[in-house]
């Protein structure tokens, strides 16, 4: 079976604006993705360590102000994105396994640098009060000065590590 052509980048990037805008309209704030996992995590944490819980100042505190990560929007918004994801690739007839990578590259190499590219990025977006979506997406949706920053250095480090690893990537 033939795949589907992938959506043209530019009117993709427009519905993105669309749906974030509509976002901030209904929710009165922008879109994220790392606020659920820690949701998720946090409240796993105490469910598993309770007397942890209790003597850690910050994870009190988030348990007391929080009811649980199915009441977080953002725990459903990631659930849609998964779900919404799965179903354009049923779609396209794009599901499948495969790990994707360069001639000069083994898949055992491929998987250990995903998973420690995945852990800098949550450990980055933790620090960074936001991920791409939450902190340079949304923050640039209302011109935040942070938001800028952030798309700023998201691009920047992006081309400059790019530099040196793209070989891996070429013939």
């Amino acid at each position: 079976m033939k795949s589907i052509a992938y959506m043209n980048p530019y009117l993709a990037g427009f519905i993105l604006g669309l749906v974030l805008l509509g976002t901030i309209y209904v929710t009165g704030r922008g879109l994220g993705a790392s606020g659920a996992v820690k949701s998720v995590a946090l409240s796993t944490i105490a469910e598993v360590a309770p007397d942890h819980t209790a003597n850690t100042s910050y994870l009190k505190e988030y348990s007391e102000t929080h009811d649980g990560p199915l009441k977080d929007w953002l725990v459903w918004e990631v659930i849609g994105v998964i779900i919404g994801a799965f179903f354009s690739g049923v779609l396209a007839k794009r599901v499948g396994l495969q790990i994707e990578h360069g001639p000069k590259i083994n898949n055992s190499l491929r998987i250990g640098t995903a998973i420690l590219g995945g852990l800098l990025f949550g450990l980055g977006s933790q620090l960074g009060r936001g991920c791409t979506s939450g902190s340079a997406l949304s923050g640039m949706a209302v011109m935040s000065f942070g938001g800028i920053i952030t798309m700023l250095a998201i691009f920047g480090s992006a081309y400059a590590f790019a530099y040196f690893f793209r070989n891996l990537w070429l013939k």
